[in-house]
């Protein structure tokens, strides 16, 4: 019922690497603002999944370090085996680019392929069966993205408090054009009506994780319902936290003594 998987321990490495690596070098701000600022990753990766992309090139080229041998030798003995890690790996770190339209589009239509009864038409099995994989990892590694939506409040409550800052921060240095502040409450609603909810029926709907997809579907919802309650205040409470935050790095970085290096 898991299409492999769980029988197959480099997917699941493939996995735990794609969600260790999925955010390396993080600028703080999205995509869209990277390509906006004609940034030097954006001429890099043609505007596509610029962050995503970059990631994967970095930690890739880092695991391909002399000091990572034994960790290579450990994770695949072939180049078979390397060749379908790395697909693998990029294939669950693009998935987490979400703001990709086309991206989104095509897991879709994946998704309907594998799970859509009658959707199979000539499809062998063991292609069927690997497509239904494929799909699973691509919302696991999205489902990690945004685990904080799917476990307790106050876990929810803290990533989506530093998730806040950064956003607020961008937009301070100029780097957004949007205070985080006016669209964080509607937002927040509208992430988790058509992205986390769904997402988490997906993961209940393919069977692959028991019961305990009824936890990540059940905290997603309480978690929805505790922001329509109490999310405004909430907002408040992040607002100014962040803005006392700031102004005392401002003072601090004032009150620094000047020092002077003499040739």
């Amino acid at each position: 019922h898991t299409y492999g998987i769980t029988s197959d321990p480099l997917t699941q490495f493939a996995c735990v690497f794609s969600a260790l690596i999925h955010d390396a070098d993080h600028t703080g701000v999205p995509n869209s603002q990277l390509i906006k600022e004609n940034s030097s990753l954006a001429k890099i990766y043609k505007d596509k999944s610029v962050a995503e992309q970059n990631s994967v090139d970095l930690c890739w080229d880092l695991l391909m370090d002399s000091n990572f041998d034994d960790l290579r030798t450990a994770i695949y003995s072939t180049v078979d085996e390397k060749k379908r890690f790395r697909q693998l790996a990029v294939n669950s770190v693009m998935a987490t680019d979400i703001m990709d339209k086309d991206l989104k589009v095509l897991r879709n239509n994946r998704w309907d392929k594998a799970f859509t009864e009658g959707a199979r038409g000539h499809e062998s099995k063991v292609d069927a069966v690997d497509r239904k994989a494929t799909i699973v990892i691509e919302h696991l590694i999205q489902a990690s993205d945004v685990s904080h939506t799917m476990q307790h409040w106050h876990i929810y409550r803290k990533w989506n408090a530093r998730l806040f800052e950064e956003l607020y921060r961008a937009f301070v240095e100029g780097r957004s054009d949007k205070d985080p502040s006016e669209f964080w409450y509607k937002g927040e609603m509208g992430f988790f009506d058509f992205y986390i909810i769904p997402l988490a029926k997906k993961l209940k709907d393919c069977g692959v994780f028991g019961v305990s997809s009824d936890e990540y579907l059940n905290y997603a919802m309480k978690n929805r319902q505790e922001w329509e309650d109490r999310g405004l205040e909430v907002v408040a409470g992040l607002m100014k936290e962040t803005q006392a935050k700031l102004l005392s790095e401002k003072k601090a970085t004032e009150a620094a003594p000047m020092v002077e290096f003499k040739l």
